[in-house]
């Protein structure tokens, strides 16, 4: 097998221990009976994080308030400029159409996730929108940090709601 480039590679320290800061996110929007999903954006001309959110579609009633447009929303205020060029996000879940926009938008240049999305995902599996040739702005992605802790929060807060009969 070919050594990657150390920066994508998905075992990588520094991408392992920012995901664990957004699957520490995740846990609290679990708490919040919200899909456990968390998002950490690190500025790499500040070497510090500078945005963590989750989810919490539910406590405000907002179907914008995914983890990471709460975690741009964020970002954007601590740098007092709505382009984050020099940022990475970390996101538990592979972004949706709405979020990967948002990070083409914020002109985002690294996307980190955990688990991938059949249902929504717009990095690789069901749509390419941060990288496709057409838009302004593309980024990398790396897939697969710590993707089965990731996805066992998600699949197990859905058994639960299963076994409770909601949705």
């Amino acid at each position: 097998m070919l050594d990657a480039h150390p920066f994508t590679d998905p075992e990588n320290p520094f991408h392992l221990h920012h995901m664990g800061m957004a699957l520490a996110e995740a846990a609290l929007a679990e708490d919040e009976d919200e899909v456990p999903v968390g998002a950490v954006i690190v500025s790499l001309e500040r070497q510090e994080v500078i945005a963590s959110a989750h989810n919490q579609r539910e406590q405000l009633c907002d179907p914008t308030a995914h983890a990471e447009i709460v975690a741009i929303t964020q970002a954007a205020a601590a740098l007092k400029s709505w382009r984050l060029e020099k940022c990475i996000l970390y996101v538990t879940l592979e972004p949706c159409p709405m979020c990967a926009g948002a990070i083409v938008q914020a002109r985002i240049p690294v996307v980190v996730y955990g688990a991938t999305d059949p249902k929504a995902g717009a990095c690789h599996t069901l749509y390419r929108i941060t990288d496709d040739p057409r838009l302004n702005h593309r980024c990398q992605v790396v897939a697969g940090v710590e993707a089965e802790r990731c996805a066992a929060m998600l699949s197990g807060f859905f058994a639960k709601k299963r076994a409770l009969g909601k949705k």
